[in-house]
């Protein structure tokens, strides 16, 4: 029975500590890439190279416009053609997987970590952190907030300004706080 990392307890929906050493050494890298990633356009020599040191695997049809904040970049998965505009704030600790022909308007937040409820628990250095999907062909409005653990189906439409704390099924478009589905798409 091999304990597993701080790290691996990030990754796997588990209670982990924020403090720990190999957790500050991802966040450090991906802090200074996003800090170089600042000064760059897409069209700049060196974007593609900071961005695929940024994420692995990043395909070369997508693109995020900077500034873009991330804690990790390790734990973020773009699909084909997909485009995240100005602003955006991933932070993941748990995956954040976004699919194929995905548009992400500006100043969006993906947010995985979920601090204690308890008061007292809170005041500690541990957090759990939960996967963020978004499906296939959906697009996410201006100033989009994503809570831990939401998966948004595929050819959605979220409207400018929502906070989506729970779930959305395919073909839906949701809007408010919280986002609700008003309409179903493509029927």
């Amino acid at each position: 029975h091999i304990m597993k990392t701080e790290f691996e307890k990030m990754r796997s929906e588990e209670l982990y500590n924020f403090l720990d050493k190999e957790i500050n050494m991802s966040l450090r890298n991906a802090k200074d890439l996003c800090t170089r990633l600042q000064v760059l356009t897409l069209s700049s020599s060196e974007y593609r190279d900071v961005i695929e040191k940024l994420i692995p695997n990043f395909p070369k049809s997508s693109g995020i416009c900077p500034p873009f904040h991330c804690d990790h970049g390790s734990g973020i998965k773009i699909g084909e053609r997909s485009f995240i505009n100005y602003n955006c704030v991933i932070l993941d600790g748990a995956y954040v997987t976004i699919g194929n022909d995905v548009k992400i308007g500006p100043s969006c937040q993906l947010l995985t970590p979920q601090h204690p409820i308890d008061f007292k628990a809170r005041r500690g250095t541990c957090e759990t952190s939960f996967p963020i999907t978004i499906g296939d062909d959906t697009w996410l409005g201006g100033g989009v907030i994503v809570c831990p653990g939401v998966n948004i189906g595929k050819r959605c439409i979220i409207a400018a300004g929502s906070v989506v704390i729970c779930d959305i099924p395919d073909d839906c478009m949701a809007a408010g706080n919280p986002a609700v589905v008003k309409k179903h798409l493509n029927k």
